[in-house]
């Protein structure tokens, strides 16, 4: 029952965290989010290729930019 309830918990957790940083990075924010839900922390690696694709779409892929 508790193992249970941590795995609900963790899948909320990070299907907030994704829906924080799509909104933060002009992403599709429902997908991420219902994503989050369905894969659970599993997705972060998706979740972090497709930002930096999108992060390359926006600045073009032959400009630098400085990382904060």
């Amino acid at each position: 029952m508790l193992m249970g309830s941590m795995i609900v918990i963790s899948f909320l957790a990070s299907s907030i965290y994704y829906y924080v940083e799509a909104v933060k990075n002009a992403m599709g924010k429902k997908r991420w989010l219902i994503g989050g839900m369905i894969m659970g922390p599993m997705l972060l690696p998706m979740f972090m290729i497709s930002k930096t694709v999108q992060l390359r779409k926006t600045t073009g892929f032959d400009s630098c930019y400085l990382r904060t």
